[in-house]
């Protein structure tokens, strides 16, 4: 059996459908004008920001019909990739997010369609 490392405990989780598990950033409890910030106005946000850590398969695809049903054919589900890939910065809609606590850190999941926009650090051409 493999032991559980802190480079490996991250990969026993699978993220299933089209929803990613995000680590949220660390929100700055002051405000541009240097006002503190309670705990609870910032969890209040609706649009929050984190990591990427890891993506499911994405949007399963139905298998075509065929019009020779005595055919055996293998059920092989196929998936419509997610745009999001490990390593974005995520901005996410607060309100669709499920929090989770794993291995002692904060994560959230939440659905492709809650992330508003993703920051890619490869040059995009």
């Amino acid at each position: 059996m493999i032991g559980i490392t802190a480079d490996n405990k991250l990969k026993r989780l699978i993220v299933v459908g089209d929803r990613v598990l995000i680590k949220p950033k660390d929100p700055s409890d002051r405000t541009a004008s240097g006002l503190y910030l309670p705990p609870t106005v910032q969890e209040k946000e609706q649009v929050q920001s984190g990591y990427v850590i890891k993506v499911g398969p994405g949007y399963p695809i139905p298998a075509p019909t065929d019009d020779e049903p005595w055919k055996q054919t293998e059920e092989k589900v196929k998936y419509m990739p997610l745009q999001a890939q490990e390593g974005d910065i995520a901005l996410y809609l607060q309100r669709n997010a499920v929090e989770l606590q794993y291995e002692g850190e904060q994560y959230v999941i939440v659905p492709q369609s809650s992330i508003l926009m993703l920051e890619r650090s490869e040059d995009l051409l």
